[in-house]
């Protein structure tokens, strides 16, 4: 494979999407959106930041249970919006076209249901909702609705991966084998509270009543990439898992360990650590004729040792001449891209002004969701558990 077929410049356009119905609601005027945001603490206001820089998203409210963040997310917001204690009051402005919910994941159904009631767009964060039931409950919610609903699985917009997938898909590292992805952090994955009785709010993620611990809040966006790259749903998952650093009084697991099989045999295997971060984030896609590590904006390719001694022979006669590579990283994969969570805002600008299906929408959000509670049920239960059938 010669280094010329790794590069590509990426495109803004959202060739081979599929339109919505004809009843879609769109802006009034100029393709401006205007956003309610619903959660404003690290996340929220993080896309408050990101939005402020892309035009045709306007931030027009901002909700958020704890006074002090709501007022931390109003100040990142270019512009004047109002700000809300109840995501209620919110959707009831008739100003806010979209609201994005950023909230804990226990949450996200009633707000997000509430939304598309509401006539509102909706970006609803990973995971997308907590439980089977809230899972079928939200796409069928969408599925009746005319508005849009995009996942918050900010890697299925990226451009890089979406190269890395069609490479992929084209054979280019051969059939495929195995898939091994980690996410790996030293900290105790707290956030710091100013008063006590804000424990749980503040630190939701450590309580399963709301949280579905590192497998929804980490491992979910590597779930969502194995489930686009093989066209599959896994047959069933193992995993284990437990608190064994951090012992602060926290439910979920600071560390876990997971294998979904897919059809064909692939295992995809997860591993998500909070008291080492070697390698940081990772996913190795391993082919028969190659392999493929993606990080966070960067990618590489193996050949595997017959694969690379002819490619390397074929460039211009003389080994390794033109080809750029690293014994260490391989072959980098060049493509132009944005920075995924920013090109995920921009898509969903884009398909509510042109009336199109987003690229990570809610079928491919639910099938998601479901490989979560399949691992958080296999992790608690320790047992297998089989792909829940019947919701999408």
């Amino acid at each position: 494979m010669k280094r010329r077929e790794f590069t590509k410049k990426s495109s803004v356009a959202l060739a081979g999407i599929s339109t919505l119905g004809t009843g879609i609601w769109k802006p009034s005027s100029n393709d401006i959106v205007k956003v309610g945001i619903v959660g404003t603490g690290d996340r929220g206001g993080g896309l408050i930041s990101i939005m402020n820089d892309i035009p045709g998203l306007q931030v027009e409210g901002c909700c958020d249970v704890l006074p002090f963040r709501l007022e931390k997310g109003m100040q990142k917001v270019n512009g004047k919006a109002k700000g809300y204690s109840d995501y209620r009051a919110l959707l009831d402005n008739k100003e806010i076209d979209a609201v994005i919910v950023s909230t804990p994941f226990s949450t996200h159904e009633q707000i997000a249901m509430d939304a598309l009631d509401a006539g509102k767009h909706v970006y609803c964060e990973k995971t997308m909702v907590k439980g089977f039931n809230g899972i079928q409950n939200t796409v069928q919610a969408a599925k009746n609705s005319n508005m849009v609903f995009q996942t918050g699985h900010q890697y299925h917009s990226s451009r890089l991966y979406t190269h890395v997938v069609d490479l992929i898909k084209d054979g280019k590292i051969g059939r495929v084998v195995d898939i091994v992805c980690q996410w790996n952090r030293n900290g105790d994955w707290r956030r710091p509270v100013p008063n006590p009785k804000y424990e749980r709010a503040i630190n939701w993620r450590m309580y399963k009543e709301f949280s579905g611990g590192l497998l929804a809040e980490l491992c979910s966006h590597q779930l969502d990439f194995a489930n686009w790259i093989l066209d599959a749903v896994p047959l069933r998952v193992i995993g284990e898992g437990g608190i064994n650093y951090w012992k602060d009084g926290r439910e979920t697991y600071d560390n876990v360990h997971m294998i979904y099989t897919y059809p064909n045999g692939v295992r995809a295997k997860f591993t998500c650590l909070t008291s080492n971060s070697k390698d940081d984030y990772l996913i190795k896609v391993l082919g028969d004729k190659g392999t493929i590590t993606i990080g966070y904006t960067n990618a590489w390719f193996y050949p595997e040792k017959l694969e690379k001694n002819k490619q390397l022979g074929e460039v211009d006669g003389v080994s390794g001449a033109t080809l750029e590579w690293d014994d260490h990283k391989g072959i980098p994969i060049m493509v132009d891209h944005l920075d995924p969570t920013k090109q995920a805002l921009v898509d969903f600008q884009q398909s509510i002004t042109r009336s199109t299906m987003p690229i990570s929408n809610v079928e491919s959000g639910a099938k998601t969701a479901i490989c979560v509670q399949m691992g958080l049920d296999a992790l608690y239960n320790d047992t297998v558990v089989p792909w829940k059938t019947g919701i999408v």
